[in-house]
């Protein structure tokens, strides 16, 4: 698998792509990260990547041609480590919200399909390049940062973790938040009772339906309290219903 990125600051992606269990399986050798630099791209002395924008306005906006070069040379450097296919995403807050499922088919499709990863900065990128270079806009919330390097470096991360091999445990990522639609269910450690709290009764139990219940009814509960919209259109089954209510029933008691 191999991703590369289109951006102002390589040094700040190559570094932080080194740490945790991107910068472990980026060392054995699972993956490949590029960087590339429009600026190296530009032909003017001042190597001038922004302009004003046309109407007005404050800011600065980036230019196409810059850009074009470096995601030609990211492209050129995929296809002579042997990719036939590349796609081009732009790392942006009016692209479609990132989900799990697209980060599943991402990963699914990395052993044929190298991508480059664009990361705007200033207050965008000239619209005819996006148009005319950019397979797809991401963006990773409803919110604004001041470049694309964070939002690039976080659609990393949750590609190469699904990815086989990366993570040490096979079924760490199967059981990551969002894989069943739902958010995850709470984590416990030692020691078994501090100042905090103890741990539930169940989870010392060693009765292994009887955790799987648990966390199934928490993992719906949670959803239900803090995230309602990802149980609409979804079809609950018998069994869910039921833990869904009991659920419920216990919050209200706590209450």
């Amino acid at each position: 698998m191999r991703i590369d990125v289109v951006t102002l600051f390589p040094e700040m992606v190559a570094h932080a792509a080194s740490f945790g269990v991107t910068g472990r399986a980026l060392e054995r050798g699972l993956w490949q990260l590029g960087a590339w630099n429009p600026r190296e791209f530009a032909t003017d002395s001042y190597r001038t990547v922004d302009d004003r924008p046309y109407g007005g306005g404050p800011g600065m906006v980036m230019l196409a041609e810059p850009l074009a070069r470096a995601l030609a040379a990211a492209r050129t450097a995929q296809r002579d480590a042997g990719y036939a296919a590349t796609r081009t995403i732009h790392l942006s807050p009016t692209g479609v919200p990132l989900v799990h499922r697209r980060v599943s088919e991402l990963a699914a499709e990395a052993d044929r399909t190298a991508y480059v990863l664009l990361a705007g900065r200033y207050e965008g990128i000239d619209e005819r390049l996006i148009e005319r270079e950019v397979d797809e806009e991401i963006a990773v919330g409803d919110f604004v940062v001041s470049g694309g390097e964070l939002p690039a470096l976080m659609v990393i991360d949750a590609i190469v973790r699904q990815r086989p091999g990366v993570l040490n445990d096979a079924d760490s990522a199967a059981q990551d938040s969002f894989v069943a639609g739902l958010l995850d269910c709470p984590h416990y450690t030692r020691p078994e009772q501090d100042g905090r709290g103890r741990v539930p009764e169940v989870l010392l139990s060693g009765n292994h339906a009887a955790i799987r219940r648990w966390r199934h009814k928490q993992a719906l509960g949670r959803t239900w309290e803090r995230r309602p919209d990802l149980l609409q259109g979804r079809v609950l089954t018998k069994e869910e219903l039921t833990l869904l209510a009991e659920f419920r029933r216990e919050r209200q008691h706590e209450q």
